[in-house]
């Protein structure tokens, strides 16, 4: 098993695909009006519209945020990211801190209320668990 990717369900995917571009860097792909993938070396983030969930179960997917998952990306420099954000990004949840287990992280929402972490290794454990 492999895991490829994460999906965010959205009742407005251009708002969201170009919020997603502009703090990763990241050019999405877009397949339609209703369905987009920023695709990095290790996974793949997909967002699709409210559109796309009658092809699930009912009720199986909602947008927004729940402030139940938090989405991950593993940056060079997370005060970078930060000052690069500043201005575009209305609030953050919290600014960078270097975490006990040796990241040093900048949390935010995305504009539909979901987590968002960005975060840098920088103690040496950390820095050797993420090694590429």
């Amino acid at each position: 098993m492999d895991f490829v990717s994460i999906r965010i369900i959205t009742g407005d995917v251009a708002r969201l695909v170009d919020f997603y571009e502009r703090a990763t860097g990241v050019e999405a792909k877009r397949y339609s009006e209703d369905f987009a993938e920023l695709r990095t070396a290790s996974a793949t983030l997909a967002i699709g519209s409210t559109r796309t969930v009658p092809f699930l179960d009912p009720g199986a997917a909602r947008p927004a945020g729940d402030q139940r998952v938090i989405i991950e990306f593993l940056v060079g420099d997370v005060d970078g990211v930060y000052r690069n954000l500043s201005g575009f990004v209305e609030e953050f949840v919290q600014e960078p801190t270097t975490m006990p287990w040796g990241n040093r992280s900048l949390l935010l929402s995305d504009p539909d209320g979901n987590l968002v972490n960005f975060f840098t290794p920088v103690s040496p454990a950390a820095i050797e668990k993420f090694a590429r």
